[in-house]
């Protein structure tokens, strides 16, 4: 496994060994010169550390095997340790405390400063490894967000063909029929609800005011369309404009209700939308008249919005669609009550 982390891992690694050093050395410092020598085994460590971060780092780099590198890192801190030791005896024949270098000694590495290096490799990989898989799943959880971000814009750009295609059809219609009147209008109205849209600043979520505002210029578009045959209901409390919803929900969902609920109706249909507060969830509910052999629950509005919502609230929403027993169409979405406005 490549293990990439900051140089200041080994830094940390080092604290706790140097304080074992330190503290297994208190009882013997009141002899003599033993100040003096473990003065010079702590900073012949400390020296140590920095070879074998450099090593450590290129095997990992390497990515060599757990087996070969604890192999090389105990031979090669056991030689530190004999050099350390060979140092301590120099030193002490330069005080006089010794006669001449006592090799039988040298090889006991575990006196100077072994188990302290090999403690020092393993709380470096230990730290190296930690770090190194925290930032495995930042990446992770980056390269998610990334692509649930990806996602919601490819769905909610789907929104805007979609309406348009049914609004120049319905143009299309007022033009064949000669209803130039009315077909201007519907134009303006279409320039007037795009222009919004455009001007959106690429968030996901908004205030439930803006997302108002926005279904008032697409209404404004139906209304052309339908004249007295669209007969409308908006009921929200005003301390619920402030909370947080998903960008353009509403227009796809009142879009498939006027479309294939509401139009091909003979008599004026009525489109209800009323949106209330129920502890901490905000309560949508959309409600339209119409003809179950003409509307089904499905396509692309309601999918669509389906889709975002799972995607930017997971298992804390829920969507129910259907005809009810009161025979009208009902679109139901519970989901978190979020906003400055609507904090409890």
């Amino acid at each position: 496994m490549k293990i990439e982390t900051p140089l200041l891992v080994p830094v940390l690694a080092a604290l706790p060994v140097c304080a074992c050093m330190a503290i297994l050395g208190l009882p013997a410092y009141g002899n003599g010169y033993i100040v003096a020598f473990r003065t010079l085994f702590f900073v012949a460590c400390l020296v140590w550390l920095i070879p074998l971060t450099l090593l450590q780092r290129a095997m990992w780099r390497r990515d060599w095997s757990w087996l070969r590198m604890g192999s090389i890192l105990l031979a090669t801190t056991y030689a530190m340790a004999i050099t350390n030791a060979f140092l301590g005896q120099s030193f002490g024949i330069a005080i006089g405390r010794e006669t001449g270098y006592q090799w039988e000694y040298l090889a006991r590495g575990l006196d100077s400063c072994w188990l302290a290096l090999v403690a020092f490799c393993a709380v470096h990989a230990v730290a190296a490894y930690y770090l190194s898989l925290q930032q495995v799943r930042l990446h992770l959880a980056q390269a998610q967000s990334s692509a649930r971000d990806a996602e919601l814009r490819a769905l909610r750009l789907q929104v805007n063909p979609h309406f348009l295609f049914n609004s120049l059809n319905a143009i299309s219609a007022l033009v064949s029929a000669q209803s130039n009147r009315e077909a201007n209008r519907m134009l303006a109205c279409v320039a007037d609800f795009l222009r919004a849209t455009l001007a959106h600043d690429g968030r996901h979520e908004h205030a439930l005011a803006d997302e108002l505002a926005l279904l008032d210029a697409y209404l404004a578009i139906e209304k052309a369309r339908l004249g007295e045959r669209l007969r409308l209901t908006m009921k929200t409390g005003p301390d619920l404009l402030g909370s947080v919803v998903p960008y353009l929900m509403l227009q796809p969902l009142v879009e498939n209700a006027i479309r294939h609920g509401i139009a091909p109706l003979s008599a004026p249909g009525r489109l209800d939308i009323l949106i209330e507060r129920a502890g901490t969830r905000l309560l949508i509910d959309v409600q339209n008249d119409g003809q179950p052999s003409a509307q089904k629950g499905s396509g692309i509005g309601l999918a669509n919005v389906r889709e975002r919502l799972c995607h930017l609230y997971g298992a804390e929403q829920e969507v129910d669609a259907g005809w009810r027993p009161d025979g009208r169409f009902h679109v139901q979405i519970s989901m978190p009550l979020r906003g400055i406005e609507v904090a409890a």
